[in-house]
C-alpha cells in the first residue's frame, strides 16, 4: 500500500485546517503503521518557543485518525472516543515525527499508540487513542 494512494483524499480534504496546515514533507501509510513529520514552525509555538502542547495532539490524534482509516472496512467510517496524551518533553525547532502502531484493531473499535518524536529521536510525547468503527 503506498501513502499517496491511501492519504491522498485525507489531505485533500484537510486543505485549509489543522491537517493541511502541517504540510507533512514524508509520509508512509501501511496497515500495521503510519509515519508523518511536521516541521516545528511559530504559529506551534508557545511565548516562550515552546511547542504548544495542542499541536502534539492534534498531530498525533490526525495520525491516529489517518492509521485507523487504513483499517477501515470497505464503507466505514470513524471517529475519537478516548484520547489520552502525556508529554515528555519540549519541542522547540526542527522537525518533529509521529510514529503510529496499532494496540488493537477490532471490528467495532480500534487503539492506537502515537510516538512524537524531535529529530534527535527524544521523546516528546505519547499519546493513545480509541477509535470507533462506524459501519
Amino acid at each position: 500500500m503506498t501513502s499517496d494512494k491511501n492519504l491522498g483524499p485525507i489531505a485533500e480534504a484537510a486543505q485549509g485546517d489543522l491537517l493541511g496546515s502541517h504540510r507533512r514533507r514524508d509520509r508512509r501509510g501501511l496497515p500495521e503503521r503510519v509515519v508523518a513529520q511536521l516541521p516545528i514552525r511559530d504559529e506551534l509555538r508557545t511565548v516562550s518557543g515552546a511547542l504548544y502542547g495542542g499541536a502534539l495532539i492534534a498531530f498525533a490524534d490526525t495520525i491516529g485518525a489517518v492509521a485507523t482509516v487504513l483499517n477501515l472496512p470497505v464503507g466505514a467510517s470513524t471517529t475519537t472516543l478516548e484520547s489520552k496524551t502525556n508529554f515528555f518533553a519540549a519541542g522547540r525547532s526542527g522537525t518533529m515525527r509521529a510514529e503510529c502502531t496499532p494496540l488493537h484493531r477490532g471490528k467495532r473499535t480500534q487503539v492506537w499508540q502515537t510516538r512524537v518524536t524531535d529529530e534527535a529521536g527524544r521523546l516528546l510525547s505519547l499519546t493513545t487513542q480509541t477509535q470507533m468503527v462506524l459501519a
